[in-house]
């Protein structure tokens, strides 16, 4: 009987503990990355086939989300092998040195509606910069993430050198995602 009361304690304590905000993958087929830019004016889409992402995300507790996202460089394509060779190479990706890159978002903030954004470091090429990505969620069974971001490519030196004229490609980079989510756990 003695040890009843050290049972109910820690029942009790579980039940107090906080929910722990969702934990979500990405659904593969329903799910894309994608960039955009230009050269000598001649607007380019293209996509990242491959990309691993795991969401920490609750709306109502901002303080323990999490984005944590590797993306293998190798898997960027654009439609157009010779540029898809160029982006591959030393000059931009370089993915014999650098496959991957990586994106951590640890800071969220509110928007309005249901609209946040997402502070987090863009590891790329070997160096680091900090990288917005504002997007929209939709909750439910299976959520919908849908996000934009910015990234300066000659912060990172993509396309430096003899690529570096932004006359003929611009800096800024327009990086969209549209993620279908699965709950894990």
């Amino acid at each position: 009987m003695t040890h009843l009361p050290r049972l109910l304690a820690a029942a009790l304590a579980v039940v107090a503990l906080p929910a722990l905000a969702g934990r979500y993958a990405p659904v593969p087929d329903e799910s894309s990355l994608r960039f955009a830019s230009s050269y000598e004016g001649e607007t380019f889409e293209g996509r990242f086939a491959r990309f691993d992402a795991s969401i920490v995300f609750d709306p109502e507790d901002l303080d323990t989300a999490r984005f944590d996202v590797s993306i293998p460089l190798s898997e960027a394509g654009t439609g157009n092998t010779d540029r898809d060779e160029t982006l591959h190479g030393r000059d931009f990706f370089d993915v014999a040195r650098f496959p991957i890159a990586t994106f951590v978002a640890e800071r969220f903030r509110p928007l309005g509606g249901d609209r946040y954004a997402a502070d987090g470091m863009l590891s790329l090429r070997g160096s680091g910069a900090p990288v917005t990505l504002e997007f929209t969620w939709s909750g439910g069974d299976r959520p919908v993430l849908r996000g934009e971001a910015t990234v300066n490519r000659l912060e990172f030196d993509v396309g430096g050198g003899d690529w570096g004229d932004t006359a003929l490609i611009p800096d800024a980079v327009r990086v969209t995602t549209h993620l279908m989510l699965e709950p894990q756990g």
